[in-house]
């Protein structure tokens, strides 16, 4: 094409040759469960923090006693550690399509998250009988209700995990239930990590979550 074709040219009108797509939209595919996913995730992120940014506030007031440390935390985010382990093995036995070790994780991870539940309500109990205890203290309300909206989304996360096991037991292909797995899994490790943040900041030491706020300035 010379030049004064080129000048001619009124690229506002359409072209009379055939239209080639610049991508056929494969590239950019999310299923609509990962985006939904996603999102929810930062729903929940955008919650804790502002739960946690809450607590660190409440921390400033004369009236703030920590609340008493449990033992039984520890014991608790080692179950969740081996739960999201479990999850990630099933989510590698999906890709490979082995239903044995699919059944394995599935397994495991949900007895481990049902023992850390467990041991979240027992140590509700032992907060109860701890002799400080005081339903009226706000460190005591700060640990109920972030542990118990933690507590509800790991129960909600059940729910999926035992949609996927059933379908598994039924003899549902393995590649079907491929991206069930992979949701549950990215879900329980998004989970461990609030949870870790959670314990870290909340339950194993008021005096380096004050040093931590002050460093970021929320106090």
């Amino acid at each position: 094409m010379n030049l004064l074709q080129q000048l001619r040219e009124k690229p506002w009108l359409p072209s009379p040759g055939p239209v080639v797509a610049l991508r056929d939209g494969s590239t950019f595919y999310l299923p609509a469960a990962t985006l939904g996913l996603r999102v929810f995730f930062a729903v929940i992120t955008v919650v804790f923090s502002l739960l946690i940014t809450a607590y660190g506030t409440r921390m400033a007031f004369e009236d703030w006693r920590p609340a008493p440390q449990l033992g039984l935390l520890w014991f608790n985010t080692i179950m969740l550690l081996l739960a999201s382990a479990g999850m990630q093995w099933a989510r590698w036995a999906a890709r490979r399509g082995d239903r044995d070790n699919l059944a394995i994780g599935l397994l495991g991870g949900g007895i481990c998250t049902i023992a850390f539940l467990a041991g979240q309500l027992q140590a509700w109990r032992q907060l109860e009988m701890v002799p400080t205890f005081d339903v009226m203290s706000p460190a005591i309300g700060f640990f109920y209700l972030i542990t118990g909206l933690h507590g509800l989304h790991m129960v909600g996360g059940m729910v999926a995990w035992g949609r996927a096991a059933v379908k598994l037991w039924r003899g549902l292909d393995v590649m079907r239930l491929r991206l069930s797995v992979e949701l549950c899994a990215s879900y329980w490790h998004f989970l461990l990590v609030v949870w870790l943040v959670l314990f870290a900041l909340l339950f194993s030491g008021n005096d380096n979550l004050q040093a931590i706020l002050v460093f970021c300035g929320i106090r």
